[in-house]
């Protein structure tokens, strides 16, 4: 017996009023589709079943999964239509699980309670209460409390819209039920499609027994159709990335105001001020410290370390004890050793800094590898690009190099080297000299200044 879980993501969702497919849409920074994924892979599966039609190939080519096996729904005549498509992936002995890629916070526990609950019943369907159940099919129980068929909003009467138990859409069966339930479903219904819900009253009818799972949280199994549903999931999602963080040990100042767009893996003592927002795996060590309006993507920090107000982090590794921003801008490729420090507007991309080297404000650095115990003064440049190649720049241990200074790559500031302030530097310097290039100061003696002329003068 083996897991086949089949993930609806045909819809247009016309309602989101987007040209990308409405699977594709992001919940956490990720597509609802992938959400689902990844929760179906967590069962283990050896196979996975998409069925596609709008957007397929920009569909195909977003999921990241493992072994798909895409089936194309060229019409969209229901959901019993959507999952005939997917019949000659399912052997009779699978367990399949219908799931829905506009469903994103399905959880993987959830999924296997269905698979499991199959081993005592010939269908097993997933519930949920509401107390507003407008919109959703009903499950109708007899006298026994077994479940007899679902019926939907559109064709239920009075006493059946009455009923607060509703239809997730999510079901388990055995392949061979599935196949032959799906072949005998006809569309006779308000909306003339073909119902996946009809399978319940055909098991009943055989005699089979029909169980449930009550999911007990409805947000969880709740789907999206537009945008306003999207952003109600997203606040779900962030809340428990929140709290997660929050019982794992980590001070958020406030928790709807922090944003988890991957995965955070945090030290102790953690503590993230609001508005700031985290993108793709970030690990943060130690007794970091994150200040308000920051943004870190896919970057490493180590113990001890402060990123000041309105920073932004992309794919770097900050050491241990270090110091950035604020406003500070660390670009791919970067490496911060300890103590290091990278002051207010100052930008560092694809380079090493050394052990307790600093730039304090308003400097680029790029390309470059710096040693340890380097100060660089305000208004330093590299000058790494020709406008065709990127150049590096060596600096060597405890070099001081003075402000609004260009270092014009390829070059080496040699160990110990001082470099005077306004310099444009194009050789390598000896190393422990000053080495300094100045324009001759003049005074224009009996120079005016320019006044500006009054329109009416001009008239």
């Amino acid at each position: 017996m083996a897991l086949l879980p089949i993930i609806l993501a045909a819809g247009q969702g016309t309602r989101m009023n987007s040209s990308m497919p409405k699977v594709l849409h992001s919940i956490g920074g990720k597509p609802m589709l992938q959400h689902v994924i990844d929760s179906c892979e967590q069962l283990g599966v050896d196979k996975l079943g998409i069925i596609v039609g709008h957007g397929a190939e920009q569909v195909k080519q977003d999921a990241k999964v493992t072994n798909p096996r895409w089936v194309v729904q060229s019409e969209q005549k229901g959901t019993g239509h959507a999952v005939l498509q997917a019949v000659d992936l399912m052997s009779d002995e699978d367990v399949v699980i219908i799931a829905y890629g506009d469903v994103p916070l399905i959880k993987t526990n959830t999924l296997k309670k269905l698979s499991d609950k199959l081993e005592e019943a010939s269908l097993v369907v997933l519930t949920t209460m509401l107390d507003k159940p407008f919109g959703y099919g009903r499950i109708i129980r007899d006298e026994s409390s077994r479940i007899r068929y679902i019926v939907e909003e559109k064709d239920a009467n009075v006493q059946e819209q009455a009923v607060t138990e509703v239809n997730t859409g999510f079901i388990a069966a055995k392949g061979a039920n599935l196949k032959r339930w799906l072949s005998e479903i006809k569309p006779n219904n308000a909306q003339g499609e073909y119902y996946l819900t009809d399978c319940i009253a055909m098991a009943v009818e055989e005699g089979g027994l029909v169980e449930s799972v009550i999911c007990e949280n409805p947000l969880e199994v709740e789907g999206v159709n537009n945008r306003i549903q999207q952003a109600k999931l997203e606040r779900v999602f962030q809340k428990e990335q929140a709290d997660n963080l929050m019982l794992q040990g980590v001070t958020l100042a406030d928790p709807a105001r922090v944003d988890i767009r991957g995965h955070l893996s945090a030290g102790k003592d953690v503590f993230i001020d609001i508005n700031t927002i985290i993108i793709g795996e970030v690990t943060l060590g130690n007794n970091v410290v994150i200040q308000s309006g920051c943004m870190i993507e896919n970057a490493t920090i180590g113990d001890n370390t402060v990123i000041k107000a309105n920073s932004v982090i992309e794919s770097a590794q900050i050491g241990n004890s270090c110091e950035v921003g604020p406003f500070a801008r660390v670009r791919p490729g970067t490496v911060l050793k300890k103590q290091a420090k990278v002051g207010n507007f100052v930008e560092v991309k694809k380079s090493t800094i050394g052990v307790g080297s600093k730039i304090s404000h308003l400097s680029y650095i790029g390309d470059t590898t710096m040693g340890d115990e380097v100060n660089i003064g305000a208004g330093t440049i590299t000058c790494n690009y020709d406008g065709a190649n990127k150049f590096q720049t060596i600096i060597g241990d405890k070099v001081f190099v003075g402000s609004d200074t260009q270092l014009v790559a390829p070059v080496t500031i040699s160990e110990g080297s001082t470099i005077g302030a306004g310099s444009t530097i194009t050789k390598n310097t000896p190393a422990n000299e000053l080495t300094l290039s100045r324009s001759k100061q003049m005074t224009l003696k009996g120079w005016v200044k320019p006044v500006k002329h009054n329109k009416k003068d001009n008239k």
